[in-house]
């Protein structure tokens, strides 16, 4: 049960933005088991004044460069995380065509009970089945 969030510098088509989309929720579904149909996402776009990046860490970025904020369950191994890491940029790469030194993945793990996915239940809490 991911919610994913990407950021991008404004100014791709919208076949480009899906793309983004498609992979990421692919790269999901091949590494985490994500269920068909468990696609929430966000993409915002922003204007030049208000993107920045850097080449921190010895990587040269461009404008291209996307940022990936994925919140999870706390239930995911490291193993699970890096394999995601990988898959996402094999995929990105592949479409729309980003280099892997312009993908930028934060992963934020949370406890199950600090969610709720509608109306106004603990879906996942203590004494709740097991889902993700």
């Amino acid at each position: 049960m991911p919610i994913s969030h990407v950021s991008m510098r404004a100014g791709k088509p919208e076949s480009y933005r899906e793309a983004i989309l498609d992979s990421l929720y692919q790269a999901l579904r091949d590494t985490l088991d994500v269920p068909e149909g468990d696609r929430f996402m966000t993409l915002t776009e922003h204007d030049a004044a208000n993107f920045r990046h850097g080449d921190a860490f010895g990587i040269a970025r461009t404008d291209d460069l996307v940022y990936i904020a994925i919140t999870l369950f706390n239930t995911r191994t490291v193993a699970h995380k890096a394999a995601l890491f990988r898959r996402i940029a094999e995929l990105l790469a592949e479409r729309p065509g980003i280099s892997p030194e312009n993908i930028f993945v934060t992963i934020y793990d949370t406890p199950k009970e600090n969610w709720s996915v509608g109306n106004g239940e603990m879906q996942f809490g203590p004494g709740k089945p097991s889902h993700g």
